[in-house]
């Protein structure tokens, strides 16, 4: 952070070649990200199928795989009361359809009022769409496929949806990798951000701060990645008890999420002072090594998260900081624009120091009184 270093668009490597029409990298990383979750379906999926076709004695039980398969899916959220929305949201469908089927048969227009009526339902049951979309897709296999004996296909779907629990329980995803994953991509992008603001000020540059502001608000929609993932594998933690032992690691994450979040937001304050400085194309090395140094520091709480020994060193470092952050006697003769930039990284010092594990009083008494 101490240099004008880091990739731009005009120094980024072009690949050339094959690879520039096919790079098969982040296929694989896709597939091997997703390994978990498949392996969940396909135990589940055939789990489920295996025990209606030869424990319930269902000659072709569609209804308990497709239950399964779709219950889980390979989205992201994986916390066990999505699935069993999921779950529910379909049995809705099987059982409304099921009930058209006995009182007035099969046929086109049997279909027709067997989805208004699962969808209306559905609605009625949840304000979220895609539950009412997979009610009225299970509804439309059991208006499509025939039965052998009343409501049969409700209890192939009662057991695939069981089998989907059962395996998100005793083959849970692991909740660290992904929300690790995301982590990273917050500081990864906050350092990002603050990197072309420091630049911006060394150099008295409008456009480059400006780049940084842009930067600095596009965190926002990785906050809520983390969130996602965080809060997922928490719920996963709670309900499997092989990750028992992770829920202290990803309650400590949770509040590190927490304390990046309002940084994050104070680091777009930061930004916007620092656009406003940089109209008049002065150079302010010394407002860009505060912010710059202030950014090293956070680079040691991104280490804290992969090892929890890195935080005292972190919370040290960014107290080194932050105790130095008082306007007047930084910028004895500097403007007040000046020093209502230091002043905006007051805050974003203490977001930093909540982040390491101190408590926000603590955190807010290390700033020298001004």
């Amino acid at each position: 952070m101490s240099g004008d270093g880091g990739s731009s668009p005009e120094t980024a490597v072009i690949p050339t070649g094959w690879r520039a029409r096919f790079d098969p990298r982040p296929n694989l990383s896709r597939a091997r990200g997703s390994a978990i979750a498949i392996v969940q379906i396909v135990v589940a999926a055939t789990a489920a199928w295996a025990f209606a076709r030869y424990v319930v004695g269902h000659p072709a039980p569609l209804l308990a795989a497709t239950v399964t398969i779709s219950s889980l899916g390979l989205v992201r959220d994986a916390r066990p009361r999505r699935v069993l929305e999921t779950v529910v949201g379909m049995l809705v469908g099987i059982i409304v359809a099921e009930g058209f089927v006995l009182a007035v048969g099969p046929g086109w227009w049997q279909l027709a009022l067997a989805l208004t009526a699962t969808l209306f339902v559905a609605r009625f049951l949840s304000p979220y769409p895609p539950f009412a979309i997979m009610a009225a897709i299970q509804a439309v296999i059991v208006m499509s496929l025939p039965a052998t004996q009343p409501f049969s296909r409700v209890l192939d779907g009662i057991v695939g949806g069981v089998a989907a629990l059962v395996v998100t329980a005793l083959i849970p995803r692991n909740p660290r990798r992904e929300e690790a994953r995301d982590g990273h991509a917050v500081f990864v992008a906050a350092q990002d951000a603050a990197r072309t603001i420091v630049q911006g000020l060394r150099r008295g540059d409008a456009l480059r701060a400006a780049r940084g502001l842009e930067k600095a608000r596009a965190i926002a929609p990785r906050i809520e990645e983390w969130r996602e993932s965080l809060d997922s594998g928490l719920a996963v933690a709670r309900f499997s008890p092989w990750l028992r032992p992770q829920r202290a690691e990803l309650a400590r994450h949770h509040a590190v999420l927490q304390a990046m979040d309002f940084a994050t937001r104070n680091l777009r304050v930061v930004a916007r002072r620092a656009v406003y400085l940089c109209d008049d194309g002065e150079r302010r090395p010394l407002l860009a090594e505060l912010l710059a140094e202030l950014m090293r520091a956070a680079s040691l709480v991104e280490e804290s998260l992969d090892d929890i020994a890195t935080q005292p060193l972190a919370r040290e470092a960014v107290r080194a900081v932050a105790a130095r952050l008082d306007p007047v006697a930084i910028l004895p003769e500097g403007s007040m624009s000046e020093q209502n930039l230091i002043t905006a990284l007051r805050p974003l010092a203490v977001d930093l120091l909540t982040a390491t594990g101190m408590a926000a009083g603590d955190a807010r008494a290390v700033l020298p009184r001004v």
